[in-house]
């Protein structure tokens, strides 16, 4: 008699993993020997500061790291958060009832849905947008309320025109500016109006803020928790993998409501001991540090950004450009569909790019571009797609 595993059925709900078909794609393409130029994800490609690895080196032969560190994280990290966010956005946060130390901000936009939705209730989700927003919305057995992102209204969600039914029953909604996948950025006017939206209707506000360093054209991208009353109704979470290459380093931030933070420590006292003590004593040092090499990540994608552009525009493939985060959000070519145009780039260019489709029925028609390669790359994929003729 064969021994039977039943999954419970919160697996059976789980979305599929985009970017792990997406990767599972372009590794079989280059396993072939092609020279595979890969724009689909959002992994950095250049190295943590150099100060910031000698911080954890130094910090590894702590004999107080090799133990347990505290449940919620040292105060000296909190204290650093703070720190940054009063230099670079004006925002007082007190560091030990406003700011919780999350395993990189993935686990954190997770828990939210976790800790505010029952089964039955209603989030309220960018389209298009980051698809783990939709795992945990699953994993809450709640429900989905898509706010699609148009164009023509500057990929910000149109709040009037949401169902009467879904806002009355929503209780959480997801932001994230600069977004993830259209490269747009938020006003603070349209926060004001998201500020006085979420208190009128009862609705948490999650604030992905995970590109918030990335700002062109001498642009300072906005943080939600600027916005006066923010701190009442929602969180942002924030992140040290974009603006400091710490994508592997997995430290991020909750930050703002006091309450909504406390139920992320206490979710996260069940789950978890805090980061590795050397990893929280690095954390401090790449916020607390000089910042220059933050300016000069930024100074980096604005080159990057400019050169693909003018390829592009070269070939006849045309967009606006991105005004913040590392990512590009393009048209398909005329006749095709955005998985379509996207599997074409990889078998006839050799380029991967991640289909908007993806991210949600509204990113049909676009497809997401990474600025996480050379200059000489991004030219190099512009040629590629020219000689195709597709525009």
């Amino acid at each position: 008699m064969s021994f039977t595993i039943t999954p419970a059925r919160r697996m059976q709900t789980l979305p599929e993993q985009f970017f792990a078909a997406l990767v599972a794609k372009a590794n079989a393409r280059a396993a072939t020997g092609r020279d595979v130029i890969n724009l689909g994800q959002g992994n950095p490609d250049l190295p943590t500061p150099q100060s910031i690895v000698d911080r954890l080196k130094d910090a590894a032969d702590n004999p107080a790291y090799h133990k347990y560190p505290p449940f919620r994280g040292f105060p000296f990290l909190k204290q650093a958060v703070a720190e940054r966010y009063l230099a670079d956005y004006g925002v007082e946060l007190d560091p030990d009832k406003e700011v919780a130390v999350l395993f990189g901000g993935k686990s954190g936009l997770i828990e939210i849905s976790q800790i505010l939705l029952n089964p039955g209730d209603v989030c309220l989700v960018p389209d298009p947008g980051y698809p783990d927003y939709w795992s945990g919305v699953a994993l809450a057995g709640a429900e989905m309320e898509f706010m699609p992102l148009k164009e023509e209204n500057a990929f910000l969600p149109d709040y009037e025109a949401l169902s009467g039914e879904a806002v009355r029953r929503a209780k959480l909604m997801f932001l994230n500016y600069p977004n993830n996948p259209t490269a747009a950025t938020a006003t603070p006017e349209f926060y004001e109006r998201t500020v006085a939206f979420a208190r009128r209707n009862g609705i948490v506000v999650a604030s992905d803020f995970a590109y918030g360093a990335i700002g062109f054209d001498g642009q300072r991208p906005v943080s939600f928790l600027e916005t006066p009353g923010a701190k009442e109704v929602g969180v942002e979470f924030y992140t040290l993998s974009k603006s400091y290459n710490m994508a592997g380093w997995r430290v991020g931030f909750a930050i703002g409501n006091r309450q909504i933070v406390e139920l992320i420590n206490l979710i996260q006292d069940h789950m978890y001991c805090s980061l590795f003590g050397g990893i929280q004593e690095a954390a401090a040092e790449a916020l607390t540090g000089s910042q220059q090499s933050v300016r000069d990540l930024v100074a980096v994608y604005e080159r990057r950004r400019n050169v693909l552009y003018e390829a592009l525009d070269a070939i006849g493939w045309k967009a606006g450009k991105p005004a913040g985060s590392f990512f590009c959000w393009l048209p398909v070519a005329p006749g095709h569909t955005s998985m379509s145009f996207a599997d074409l780039l990889l078998e006839q260019a050799d380029v991967v790019v991640a289909p908007g489709s993806g991210f949600g029925k509204s990113g049909e028609g676009y497809v997401r571009l990474g600025l996480l390669t050379s200059e000489d790359r991004l030219r190099e994929v512009a040629v590629r797609i020219g000689r195709l003729g597709l525009f």
